[in-house]
């Protein structure tokens, strides 16, 4: 009887606290591009599993990073801002589009970072350039979701591809 007790109640939960203080064995982002025509905005979010999110700035702009309860939310938002900016280009319709931060938000494991790119009434084409978190993972997958007119297309970018075309 204590055998069984111990398979099913004492394993599972050891295992449990291993698993979770194990890091994750994938790395992933998504990237969501939401086409808003009736603001005329290119709104996009960017998910990151905040604990990469942290080392990876922490090592990029060699700076203590604590996105969940930062003492500084305003240097938080600029080292999100510098990195996102850095990692994420877009060309809209055939032109080079400049995002705009818009903030970050963290939610348990992952953390938000938003970007929107104004003046575009229309979506035709986006080329997108993703190379976020590249540089600290070389297993690092990148999925995107582009949203125009309730039409969505998906599409992934595995390190070290960074450039995909999507149309509409």
């Amino acid at each position: 009887m204590a055998a069984s007790v111990y398979k099913w109640f004492v394993l599972p939960l050891f295992a449990t606290v291993l698993i979770s203080a194990v890091p994750h064995p994938f790395h992933v982002t998504v990237e969501e591009m939401n086409h808003n025509a009736q603001d005329k905005t290119l709104e996009i979010s960017c998910k990151i599993f905040t604990d990469d999110f942290e080392k990876t700035l922490a090592k990029n702009y060699n700076s203590k990073v604590d996105l969940t309860n930062p003492p500084n939310k305003a240097a938080m938002d600029s080292l999100v801002k510098r990195y996102i900016v850095a990692h994420l280009s877009l060309k809209v319709n055939g032109r080079p589009v400049n995002l705009v931060y818009v903030g970050f938000e963290t939610d348990k494991e992952a953390s938000y970072g938003y970007v929107e790119v104004d003046n575009v009434p229309a979506v035709s084409r986006v080329e997108i350039t993703n190379s976020l978190m590249y540089d600290q993972f070389d297993d690092q997958v990148n999925i995107m979701h582009v949203i125009v007119g309730g039409k969505r297309q998906s599409t992934k970018l595995s390190y070290p591809d960074k450039e995909v075309t999507v149309s509409f």
